[in-house]
């Protein structure tokens, strides 16, 4: 009989970083912003999931900060939990050699910039990119999250990171009941 060993991960060896601009409140005035290329007055979420869509960080500040900025904070944040991580996907926000070379000499991780195809009009799924597009999808149908209400950055990572919790307890139970 011949025995195969499989090698089972426990940890992530890739991972999907994006953001997401929320309209803010007259709470969340503290630590806010305008997003120039979302027109959004608020602020910035940045997450990074693993490769199924399971929130591994996040990281929240002012919409005007740049994402390839605010890119050296949160993954400073993942690989301080995670140190098996050796791939990330990233959009065009994330781009230039000065993050990738950063990246690669702290980290020993390459992150690839996800591009989009130049002769698709239209609506395409982008390969890698499309699950933390879904992630923010699930998160988004958490009412605490359609908009910024939290006086403290930190406070609205919490709600990110409570919502999320709360999407892997209903994946683990199996319960289909409506979000709300």
């Amino acid at each position: 009989m011949i025995q195969q060993s499989h090698e089972i991960r426990k940890s992530p060896s890739g991972a999907i970083i994006d953001s997401q601009s929320v309209k803010g409140t007259p709470e969340s005035s503290v630590e806010s912003g305008f997003d120039g290329g979302k027109l959004v007055k608020g602020r910035k979420r940045h997450i990074v999931v693993d490769t199924i869509g399971c929130l591994l960080v996040v990281y929240v500040h002012a919409a005007n900060v740049y994402d390839g900025k605010a890119a050296r904070e949160i993954l400073t944040r993942l690989f301080v939990l995670l140190q098996s991580v050796k791939y990330i996907w990233a959009d065009c926000g994330y781009m230039g050699k000065e993050l990738f070379n950063w990246v690669l000499s702290e980290f020993n991780c390459t992150l690839e910039i996800v591009k989009r195809q130049k002769r698709k009009k239209g609506f395409h799924v982008l390969p890698r990119r499309w699950v933390v597009e879904r992630t923010f999808a699930w998160l988004g149908r958490s009412r605490r999250l359609s908009k910024d209400y939290e006086r403290e950055p930190r406070s609205s990572e919490s709600q990110v990171y409570l919502a999320s919790s709360r999407l892997l307890l209903r994946q683990i139970c199996n319960n289909q009941i409506a979000y709300e």
